[in-house]
């Protein structure tokens, strides 16, 4: 079975502690290298996790003949930037959320997907790749709760660490960038469709000025999407998809523990109906869609311009916010 070989750019704790081991579990992913500014953490990692090869430095890693593609789990003023490095090396990336700061940025990365066709680029939202939401798209286009008019969704944690990287605001920290931008995604995926107009609200750290409570209205031609994420909250996410003829509540919408299992419930006049999901990493299956698209010379799984459109419209939501009036999403963007 043919594997496509990684590197990973960062010793980053979301790579250490969930993308990477649960790569090496995948059927066409063979992670090979690992890069930090900081040789001896890099070496340190790599031993920890059996990678063969590491580097002192990103450029070495993308100098590697033998790396296929790259994962950037990078701070997000970052991403770009490597992107396209890593792009200009020849190598697919597979990059962290959110794909940029701004939608602006981020078109980069669309002119660059003409620029390399031969190369992959696809933003790391791995809730996307977990099979609950195969068999919610299969319940809505069913009429399993009738025409889709509301989704409520939220998505909190608590951090209040300054030298925490999503407490660092000049750097891309704060609630909406990192886990807002889950809600707004999907909205955007139920609805099949991009808002209108959004309405925001936001509430910051006296401190750390990164947004810390905020709070969406997405308007779709369909319906409605309301969301809250938070980094000053208890732990918590749901998601509740409502319709003319009953509701899908959704009880881990976003990061459902791969050994746990993940519980998805439509009501309608027929009752509830449970389904359940067991042992299942996301992760994993994100590394070997993406691989297989690279190994069968196919377009990613997701294309790079839907993560552009996500952040268009968290843009919205930062300028609604700031304005404190609705914001128009232009057609056809």
């Amino acid at each position: 079975m043919k594997k496509v070989r990684w590197g990973i750019l960062s010793t980053a704790r979301i790579g250490m502690d969930k993308v990477i081991p649960a790569m090496l579990e995948g059927v066409h992913t063979e992670i090979r290298a690992i890069a930090s500014s900081d040789i001896v953490k890099a070496a340190r990692c790599a031993e920890k996790l059996s990678i063969p090869n590491y580097y002192g430095s990103y450029a070495e890693l993308l100098s590697d003949p033998e790396i296929d593609a790259v994962y950037i789990p990078l701070p997000n003023h970052l991403h770009v930037e490597w992107t396209m490095k890593s792009l200009e090396a020849g190598k697919h990336v597979l990059c962290e959320k959110p794909i940029a700061l701004n939608a602006h940025i981020g078109e980069e990365l669309v002119r660059a997907q003409r620029q390399y066709p031969h190369l992959r680029i696809m933003e790391a939202f791995m809730y996307k790749f977990h099979p609950q939401w195969k068999s919610i798209r299969a319940l809505i286009d069913e009429g399993a709760i009738g025409e889709v008019k509301y989704v409520e969704s939220r998505f909190t944690y608590y951090n209040t660490n300054p030298d925490d990287i999503r407490n660092q605001r000049e750097i891309g920290g704060g609630g909406l960038l990192d886990i807002g931008c889950y809600c707004i995604s999907l909205a955007r995926f139920i609805f099949n469709d991009e808002p209108r107009r959004v309405f925001g609200s936001i509430e910051r750290d006296a401190e750390t000025k990164i947004d810390s409570l905020t709070s969406g209205i997405l308007e779709f031609a369909q319906g409605r999407s309301t969301f809250t994420c938070s980094t000053q909250l208890a732990p918590s996410q749901h998601a509740t998809i409502f319709g003319a003829k009953g509701r899908i509540e959704i009880d881990i919408p976003f990061t459902p523990f791969p050994d746990n299992v993940a519980t998805v419930t439509c009501h309608n006049a027929s009752g509830a109906r449970k389904i359940e999901f067991e042992r299942f990493n996301q992760y994993t299956m994100q590394g070997d869609e993406f691989s297989l698209s690279i190994l069968n010379n196919t377009p990613a799984p997701v294309p790079i311009s839907d993560a552009v459109a996500n952040m268009r419209v968290i843009d919205a939501v930062f300028e609604s916010a700031e304005e404190q009036r609705w914001i128009t999403l232009p057609k056809n963007a």
